[in-house]
C-alpha cells in the first residue's frame, strides 16, 4: 500500500534533503536523488536501478504515472506526497510530480564499448555541476562514444548536474578516473588528443578530427593541467574577437565537438 507524506518531519523526506544537499551522504548512502519524469525515465530505461519513488498525484498526470510504472520490472518504495512536501523537495516546477531515488553506476575504462571510428569527450577537474550537465546533453546530442571526467571537483550526480543534463547522464557513457590514467587508456586505443588551449597555435577548425579523437577541455578558472600540455597530441583554440579571451566551457565544448561532426558529415 502506498504511503502518503504530510510532514516535513518524515524520515524519507529528511533523507531526500541530506542526500541533494550533501555529496558524502550519496556517496555512503549509495544513492543519489533523480528529479523529473523525463529523468526517471531514462534512468529506468538505462538499467538503473530506482529504490524509492515519490511522487505527488496534484501534479503528476494518471496517464504519465501508469507509463512510468510500465517501465520499471523490479519493486521498489513508493510514496504518495502532499503538494507542500513536493514544492520543498522540487528544485523546478516543470519536474511534472515525480521524484526518485536511485543507486548510481559507476562505469570503468574497460567498460566502454568504441566505435570504429570513435570521437571522445575530456573534461578535466570540471567544477560546476551546471556546467557538467549543459556538456553531457551536448554529448548526448552527439552521440559521442564517451566523457571522461579527470580528477572531477564535483560529483557527477550532484542533482545539479542531473537536472542540467536532462538526464543524458544516464544514457551517456561517463567514465571518471586521473588524467593518467585517461592518457593511457587513449594512446591504448590510438585515439588523437586535441588539448583546448589559449597558448595553441592551431585554430580548431583547421584542424582534422576525421580519426579517432579525443577533445580535452580544461576547468574555466586554470584551463588545462601541465600534464595534458605536454601530452596532448595537438593543442587548438577557439578565435576570441572581442575583448575576453575565453568562453564558457560548456559553449566552448559544443563548439568543437560539432566542428568534429561536421567534419564528419554528422556521423
Amino acid at each position: 500500500m502506498t504511503k502518503l507524506i504530510t510532514s516535513l518531519q518524515n524520515p524519507l523526506v529528511k533523507n531526500i534533503l541530506l542526500l541533494e544537499e550533501k555529496p558524502r551522504e550519496r556517496r555512503v548512502q549509495n544513492l543519489i536523488v533523480i528529479e523529473g519524469l523525463r529523468e526517471i525515465r531514462l534512468a529506468i530505461t538505462t538499467g538503473f536501478t530506482i529504490t524509492s519513488l515519490l511522487y505527488c498525484r496534484e501534479i503528476i498526470q494518471d496517464e504519465e504515472f501508469r507509463s512510468l510504472l510500465s517501465n520499471t520490472v523490479s519493486l521498489f518504495e513508493m510514496a504518495e506526497l502532499t503538494p507542500e512536501i513536493f514544492n520543498r523537495l522540487a528544485y523546478r516546477k516543470d519536474s511534472g510530480g515525480a521524484i526518485a531515488l536511485a543507486e548510481p553506476r559507476r562505469t570503468d575504462f574497460t567498460e566502454v564499448k568504441l566505435s570504429i571510428n570513435p570521437l571522445i569527450l575530456v573534461l578535466e577537474s570540471v567544477e560546476k555541476p551546471g556546467n557538467l550537465g549543459a556538456i553531457l546533453r551536448t554529448a548526448d546530442a552527439s552521440n559521442l562514444d564517451a566523457v571522461i571526467i579527470c580528477d572531477p571537483q564535483t560529483d557527477i550526480y550532484n542533482p545539479n548536474a542531473i537536472r542540467a543534463s536532462l538526464g543524458a547522464i544516464f544514457s551517456m557513457p561517463v567514465v571518471t578516473g586521473t588524467t593518467e590514467q585517461t592518457i593511457t587508456w587513449l594512446r591504448s586505443n590510438k585515439v588523437k588528443m586535441f588539448g583546448t588551449a589559449l597558448t595553441a597555435k592551431e585554430f580548431y577548425h583547421e584542424v582534422s578530427f576525421r580519426q579517432p579523437s579525443a577533445i580535452i577541455m580544461g576547468s574555466e578558472a586554470t584551463g588545462l593541467s601541465q600534464k595534458w600540455l605536454e601530452d596532448a597530441d595537438l593543442l587548438i583554440k577557439i578565435p576570441m574577437n572581442g575583448k575576453i579571451d575565453s568562453m564558457n566551457v560548456s559553449a566552448s565544448a559544443a563548439v568543437v565537438v560539432f566542428e568534429a561532426l561536421r567534419q564528419r558529415n554528422f556521423q
